[in-house]
């Protein structure tokens, strides 16, 4: 049987439910589906809970990571390491299944190596229609350099502790644990003979990301150190890399102890900074808190301090609050992750409140 594994947050609604529509009408049924909601807004959660309740084979879990950057890694670990299946499948929301695909998954699917899958991408106005699987136009294919929808056997995901959870945001996890498994003695092989899967149009997440401070959280250059990453695993041939806490996050009782914890403000400062990185963090003992919000110094942005700058005269160095949050949050996902924690933007883009417990 076949753990059919989701990771989401904040995707349209329609979209979801194409892809549950096309697990409803599959030909084998012996799967079931995890829906992991890696902290969705409150109304989006909701509508998505409600939707899943329409669907006896889907299981929904909300995690409160509304105020941590987006991880597929860890949200796929979540339902992972609560897996009781032989094998479980890693899906993406945007997908739309034929009707044989279990049926050809659970007839292929063995317990020593893995597989994935090839998948047909759809135009913008292709994926609003509802068709048969196989009246769909497909405007282009992916190659076998496209691993992200793999089924690996539940033991061997167990055995390398899941998903590397060093990566965030974007890139570069699906090849990694491909290449892990297959250092553990686990095969992965390309089902390229049938398009079984379609792929519903959305922006490039890529493109929207921005050299300014956004109330989204982003990352500037966090692909490139993704794949950094990803060789430097490859390099040392790696299989298992997490800690034994893998797949648990944080939990409802200190997401809202965070929430309501008062902020000691700082400055841009590059001093303030520096220190809060590299001198108040590592000092932090279990049980302890750490509450701030980076704000600008009103020196910052006054004549009086552009015109020393200009006359050569000594003056405070300064971060820009995206040179802030960039410092600060590749500190936070590469060292601190484990830990319950909250980062949010303010929504006048005036802060960053950043909120930890040891």
């Amino acid at each position: 049987m076949i753990t059919v594994i989701y990771p989401y947050r904040n995707r349209d609604l329609e979209r979801v439910r194409r892809s549950l529509d096309s697990l409803q009408i599959q030909t084998d049924i012996r799967f079931k589906v995890v829906l992991v909601d890696y902290g969705s807004d409150q109304i989006t959660a909701r509508a998505v809970q409600e939707l899943a309740k329409q669907y006896a084979f889907v299981e929904y879990h909300y995690l409160f990571t509304t105020d941590q950057p987006w991880s597929r890694s860890i949200a796929l670990n979540y339902a992972i390491r609560k897996a009781d299946t032989d094998y479980c499948f890693m899906a993406d929301i945007d997908m739309i299944f034929a009707p044989d695909f279990m049926a050809f998954a659970n007839q292929h699917a063995r317990l020593d190596e893995g597989m994935y899958f090839p998948v047909g991408f759809l135009s913008e106005a292709e994926s609003t229609r509802k068709k048969s699987f196989d009246q769909y136009v497909l405007k282009f294919s992916s190659s076998s350099e496209a691993a992200g929808m793999s089924l690996f056997p539940t033991a061997k995901l167990h055995q390398i502790r899941g998903y590397d959870q060093f990566f965030h945001f974007w890139g570069s996890e699906d090849n990694d644990i491909h290449n892990r498994l297959k250092q553990l003695g686990c095969p992965i092989r390309f089902c390229d003979d049938k398009i079984r899967m379609l792929h519903q149009w959305h922006p490039n997440f890529r493109q929207t990301e921005s050299a300014l401070l956004k109330q989204e959280l982003q990352l500037s250059g966090v692909a490139e150190l993704n794949q950094e990453h990803f060789r430097f695993n490859q390099q040392r041939q790696f299989t298992t890399v997490n800690s034994e806490n893998w797949g648990i996050v944080i939990d409802e009782k200190d997401y809202n102890f965070l929430r309501e914890l008062p902020v000691q403000k700082i400055t841009n400062r590059k001093s303030a900074i520096d220190h809060l990185i590299f001198g108040q963090l590592p000092q932090l003992k279990d049980g302890e808190t750490l509450s701030v919000c980076i704000e600008e110094e009103p020196l910052y942005n006054s004549f009086k301090y552009k015109l020393k700058k200009i006359l050569g005269k000594k003056v405070p160095d300064y971060y820009t609050l995206k040179e802030s949050n960039d410092l600060l949050l590749r500190h936070i996902v590469t060292q601190y992750a484990h830990l319950p924690y909250t980062y949010r933007i303010r929504e006048n883009l005036s802060g960053i409140e950043f909120k930890i417990k040891k």
